[in-house]
């Protein structure tokens, strides 16, 4: 079998798991032979090349319904590649959005904290934007900060600019030795418990840093009376919202002392809440 007819087939094999199949047997057999998928379009017709073994144990991994991201072992985001593993979130798209939001409200912060960074994705793509800005990242796991601190250095971050730091915001005293900052960002859980999630995020990507709550708003109560403290005296706290939870979020966030202000992503979806 030939490489495009192997993508062919692996294609047609993933159409009921996925609605990007081309995309992704593309990706899986780049992955495999070890070259960009640019490399593998382009050379689509060489006789030289032949269908690595791998490539079939990728695409059964894709067929039940294990995200693309954990089999490439990276995903793109904001334009900079960042290794992933399950032990965190797979950086997606929307939170984009974000980061457009910080560098236009504090385009001169100079200190950012990354509450539950997971891979370290924001902070990371933050530090790569702002000039001379340093960063604290925390998370409760200590694997997604081994992976957030790896991304760091693939990046060419210094220590002196990203700190990496473990801490559970339940626990009394979990900030104490933080500092204050210019800018928090913060994509914290926020899927409701029973929420119908596909099979690919659900069995997949860490439940700890999705669930939080009948509501999806537990996290939100713990943080957002907390953070004051975290922030210098003009500091901007930008939260990571679900679609739906706009209104909520900003009810919690009046009653801690802020101005909350929602913005919505490229699709126009309710995506962030900007505190003041």
């Amino acid at each position: 079998m030939s490489i495009a007819e192997a993508i062919r087939a692996a294609t047609a094999r993933l159409t009921t798991t996925s609605d990007t199949a081309r995309l992704d047997a593309e990706l899986l057999m780049a992955h495999a032979l070890g070259v960009t998928r640019t490399t593998l379009l382009i050379g689509l017709g060489r006789g030289d090349w032949a269908v690595p073994p791998e490539f079939d144990r990728c695409v059964a991994r894709r067929a039940s319904h294990e995200p693309v991201a954990y089999i490439l072992g990276e995903q793109e985001f904001y334009g900079h590649a960042f290794r992933v593993t399950p032990d965190v979130l797979i950086p997606r798209c929307d939170s984009e959005a974000l980061i457009d939001a910080a560098l236009q409200v504090a385009p001169g912060a100079k200190s950012v904290l990354d509450l539950g960074t997971g891979s370290g994705a924001l902070m990371i793509t933050l530090l790569l934007e702002l000039s001379d800005a340093r960063g604290v990242a925390t998370d409760i796991s200590d694997a997604a900060l081994a992976v957030a601190r790896g991304n760091a250095l693939r990046h060419q971050l210094a220590e002196t600019q990203a700190r990496f730091v473990q801490g559970d915001w339940r626990a009394p005293g979990w900030c104490n030795e933080l500092g204050v900052f210019d800018l928090i960002i913060c994509n914290p859980p926020y899927v409701e418990s029973d929420a119908d999630l596909g099979p690919n995020v659900r069995n997949f990507e860490p439940h700890g840093a999705l669930f939080a709550g009948p509501e999806g708003l537990d996290d939100y109560r713990i943080l957002l009376p907390q953070i004051r403290a975290l922030l210098t005296e003009n500091g901007i706290a930008i939260f990571e919202i679900g679609a739906a939870q706009g209104d909520a979020v900003s009810r919690i966030a009046r009653a801690s002392g802020f101005d909350a202000e929602i913005r919505c992503d490229l699709a126009q979806r309710p995506r962030l809440v900007v505190l003041r």
